[in-house]
């Protein structure tokens, strides 16, 4: 761990020396937005929210003498009062070469970098929510992320539309390290196809096996169709560790502004006979920088069981400005 800590360190002053010396530019991204959302259902009424935008990130990148580009990036997110620095990471790029990523916090694995559902991980929505019955909804998809400081590669294209990733998590104290490689293809039109396996170690025999993901979607005129699947398996039979997603979605572009989508997910845990499912729409306008999005889904078996109590509904109403 200590040598890929002064790996990173190494790396990131080379590429601020380098990018100083060869007029390289430093910027910040952000965006403005405001936001309201809220839950209701059999025993809960979770009331409304308010959020706005909170974070910002800087980004600096030059060119090196060898022809390399070498970049640095970091957010500062309000949210964490404890470290205001969060997702960071030092890349360095090339035609030929690809690209290759440190990422102190906020990094991908193969799958992760894949794992959203074709419907957007509408699960994560009511995630960790609980009534007044007692019941916390569970978690829906199961993947493999990254620790701190971790690689991931990107090859260039190695024929028309497709590429390679790798990613690599360094042994922790406790666990070994995790693997993780996939594919991109983009070289059909209006197709794109990515598949991924990460290694699950997390200490455990029992716990420890992979976690796997692929993604396929393909647009024609205004409708895009995308589908999802991933899967985490582990050694031990029926571990709440283990389970499928699969997940679809139907986009209509009705114009350059507005687009309607309708998404559902299936979640299966290993140790449950009953899948959860969630199922919803959303709705988006944009015009002159200013996106303006409404959501409405549903939850039924949210505790992997059946029940009114189980079940429950979401809206949300987002406007964010580009600038």
């Amino acid at each position: 761990m200590n040598n890929y800590k002064k790996i990173g360190l190494t790396a990131l002053a080379a590429s601020l020396v380098s990018v100083s010396a060869n007029a390289g530019a430093l910027t910040a991204s952000g965006s403005a937005s405001m936001n309201s959302e809220g839950h209701s259902g059999t025993s809960l009424n979770a009331g409304t929210t308010f959020s706005m935008a909170n974070s910002v990130v800087f980004t600096g990148s030059g060119e090196l003498d060898n022809g390399l580009t070498a970049s640095v990036s970091f957010e500062l997110d309000h949210s964490d009062s404890v470290n205001p620095y969060d997702s960071h990471s030092v890349t360095v790029s090339s035609d030929g070469m690809g690209t290759l990523t440190l990422a102190g916090h906020g990094g991908s694995s193969a799958t992760s970098a894949i794992d959203t559902t074709a419907a957007g991980d509408m699960w994560d929505n009511f995630d960790e929510l609980a009534n007044g019955a007692g019941i916390t909804f569970a978690d829906g998809a199961k993947g493999q992320g990254v620790d701190n400081n971790a690689l991931f590669y990107k090859s260039p294209d190695l024929m028309d539309g497709l590429n390679l990733t790798i990613s690599y998590n360094p042994q922790g104290s406790n666990a070994a390290a995790e693997t993780g490689y996939g594919f991109n293809y983009t070289g059909v039109e209006g197709l794109s196809f990515s598949y991924a396996t990460t290694d699950i170690e997390s200490g455990s025999a029992t716990t420890s096996g992979d976690n796997t993901a692929y993604k396929a979607s393909y647009a024609y005129g205004p409708v895009t169709v995308s589908y999802s699947d991933m899967e985490a398996s582990v050694s031990a039979a029926a571990n709440a560790l283990d389970g499928t997603s699969t997940s679809y979605a139907v986009s209509y572009t009705v114009s350059d502004e507005l687009s309607v989508t309708y998404g559902s997910e299936t979640h299966d845990q290993g140790d449950s006979s009953v899948d959860m499912e969630v199922e919803g729409v959303s709705v988006s306008y944009t015009s002159g920088g200013m996106t303006i999005s409404g959501k409405m889904q549903s939850l039924d078996n949210g505790n992997f069981a059946t029940g009114t109590t189980n079940d429950a509904d979401y809206w949300a109403l987002g406007a964010s400005f580009a600038f």
